[in-house]
This record gives structure tokens, sequence and C-alpha cells, in this order.
């Protein structure tokens, strides 16, 4: 108990604040992901989630933060490690991170003789961290609490850099969930398994090296706006699209 105190209190923004991808950002994953399961993979989830699609359960693992009860699970959303480094040379946090996370949520899933509830509750789990995975400032740095400490603006509106990456530049965007999904999903058989390649190691080392990309778009006290957003979009809709892509092949493989 008290060293889950402890990171609520060191944690307090990342861990409470921001929806992370926003719940269309979440949506659009699992509405890409829905498309592409395997007629295996789709009953075994028609079940598991009494017939709920992946986009209506995608936002489960946020809703539940508010919850004290879970505050174990705070921890899973993200994952901090140097700049420049890669995941399975770094220090691994005594809380958890993501990637051990989904490893852990992937074991109970497939594993039928835990409970249906343990199941399902890992289940929802695990859809929502591959999206978070590829949410770049969540394989950040710890010093800034994921970019939460950069303080920006965003039109005129206080923000921070991983604020405007969980929410602000998808929403300015202004479509929902269904039109982007719709959008990002066209990809050829070709594409898809590109985009499918490598392992849970290979996309958070991905995803941190964009972040360290990231970091260098802006500075504190920056005023961003259509700039901004004309210049990420498309790195924004990149990682949606893997994310959706991806989590359809977790979940082909883990009801093969």
């Amino acid at each position: 108990m008290k060293k889950t105190l402890f990171l609520l209190l060191l944690f307090p923004v990342f861990v409470f604040g921001n929806a992370t991808w926003g719940k269309t950002g979440h949506r659009v994953t699992g509405e890409i992901a829905q498309d592409y399961l395997t007629g295996k993979a789709k009953r075994a989830l028609k079940d598991l989630l009494d017939g709920h699609s992946l986009a209506f359960v995608s936002t489960f693992a946020d809703d539940i933060k508010a919850d004290r009860a879970f505050s174990k699970y705070s921890a899973w959303h993200y994952v901090n490690y140097p700049l420049g480094t890669s995941y399975r040379d770094s220090q691994k946090s005594e809380y958890g991170d993501i990637v051990m996370a989904i490893e852990e949520c992937t074991q109970k899933v497939k594993d039928e003789r835990n409970s249906r509830e343990d199941r399902v509750f890992h289940l929802k789990m695990l859809i929502h961290l591959i999206g978070d995975l590829h949410q770049p400032m969540h394989a950040s740095r710890a010093e800034d609490k994921g970019g939460n400490d950069i303080q920006v603006q965003w039109f005129g509106e206080g923000s921070n850099l991983h604020r405007v990456w969980d929410k602000n530049l998808i929403e300015s965007y202004g479509m929902t969930y269904t039109e982007l999904a719709d959008e990002l999903s066209k990809v050829d058989r070709k594409q898809r398994k590109k985009i499918q390649e490598g392992t849970i190691y290979d996309w958070v080392d991905e995803s941190h090296a964009i972040c360290a990309e990231l970091y260098d778009s802006v500075e504190i006290g920056d005023q961003l706006g259509y700039r901004y957003s004309y210049d990420y979009n498309d790195l924004l809709f990149q990682q949606l699209q893997r994310g959706g892509l991806r989590l359809a092949k977790v979940l082909n493989n883990l009801f093969a």
C-alpha cells in the first residue's frame, strides 16, 4: 500500500490526468482491429465481451482509474526509460510497466483455467494497453512525467506535450472515431503484414524513438495550433493505424 501511495504522489498528473489517447483514439484503434479479426477471434471475443465491440470496451482501463481499488494498475499505462536506449536494456520499474502489463494480460486471457471474470478484466485491459503503447508519450522519460510537465498553449488554451498527443491533436481534427477508423483501415494485405511485423518489444522501442522526436518538437511555453497539426497529423494517424492493426494481430494470435 505504501508503494502504491508513493507512486500516486510521484505521478499524480500522469496517472489521473489525461485520458490516454482520449476516448476517440482508443475507439479508433478498436474499430480498426475489429475489421481484421479472424473468425475464431471474433467468436471468442463475442463470448468474452458479451457481444460488445472492441471500440466499446477500449476505454475500460481509463474508466476505472478514478476507483482507488484499481490504483495498482496505474503504472500499466506507460513505461519510462532513457531516450536513445532500448526497453530490453532498461531498468524495470518495481511497479510494472506497459510491456509487463501486456504480457501479463495475454497470459491471463490465454489460460482458460482462470475465472471468466479474471479473463474478461485482463482482456479489456489488453485492448486498451495496445492502444496506449502506440501513443508515443507513453514510452517516454520519467523526469517530466511523460511530457506532462512540458507546458504549452494549444490554440490559446493551457496544455502540455502529453495532452497534445493524448487529446488535443485528435480532437482538433474533428472526425468521429468511426470516420477516422474507416479512413485508416484502408490498407492492402502487404501493407498490413508490414505494419504487423515485430513484437511488443519492437513496438515499444518504435514509440520510444518517436517520442524523442516529439520532445524536440516543442519548447516550454510554445504556442501550438494549425502549424503543429499540419506537421504532425500524419504521424498521429500512423500511430492510430499501427495500434489498430497490431491489436488485431495480438488478438488473432491469442485466440488462434
